[in-house]
């Protein structure tokens, strides 16, 4: 049942009546809502410039904005949000990270961009379970804490296995030979 300083969507209670405040959450959801979906289409895709990268570039904006969001909500109630700021800074700064990786071809590049999208969905993820989890079917059965650990305990093992078994990040992360170092003899 909720309160008069509560507002109730979808079965999901919001901890407030502002006007605004609703506001920035229904654009927090439909950011967090495309971020999502880009992001597991994103990592279904076929790895290169086409799909991949045009779905990782919208998860990244997106990403954008529920983070901007995230931290309008956060400031507006910092008692009860600090913990979902903390969680979008790093979620959006390890999505910073694997997006420049990628860019900018840094050493390990593909590693760093699998494990930094990676850690950026684990992260944006137990965000959502943290604050929503005791409102979702079969989710609300579970203690707190798994709200906190159980999107890691899922990601983490499907990044490894991405980081150290995928063909496609070894053969990107090998040391290229240009034709000045192939043309030398030594």
């Amino acid at each position: 049942m909720a309160d008069e300083d509560t507002t109730v969507v979808l079965g999901i209670p919001i901890p407030s009546t502002d006007s605004v405040f609703l506001t920035i959450v229904g654009i927090h959801v439909l950011f967090g809502v495309a971020a999502v979906t880009a992001g597991v289409v994103a990592m279904l895709s076929r790895k290169g410039r086409a799909g991949h990268s045009n779905w990782g570039t919208i998860y990244f904006w997106s990403l954008s904005g529920v983070f901007v969001t995230m931290s309008a909500l956060s400031f507006m109630r910092w008692a009860e949000n600090y913990h979902l700021f903390i969680l979008a800074a790093l979620s959006f700064s390890s999505a910073y990270v694997g997006r420049v990786a990628a860019r900018r071809h840094w050493l390990q590049w593909a590693k760093v961009h699998v494990i930094g999208m990676g850690a950026s969905y684990i992260f944006m993820m137990t965000a959502f379970y943290v604050d929503n989890g005791k409102n979702l079917p079969v989710w609300k059965e579970l203690p707190q804490i798994a709200f906190w650990l159980l999107p890691g305990a899922m990601g983490i093992p499907l990044i490894l296995n991405a980081v150290f078994r995928h063909p496609l990040v070894s053969a990107l992360d090998r040391p290229r030979r240009n034709s000045a170092q192939s043309a030398d003899p030594e």
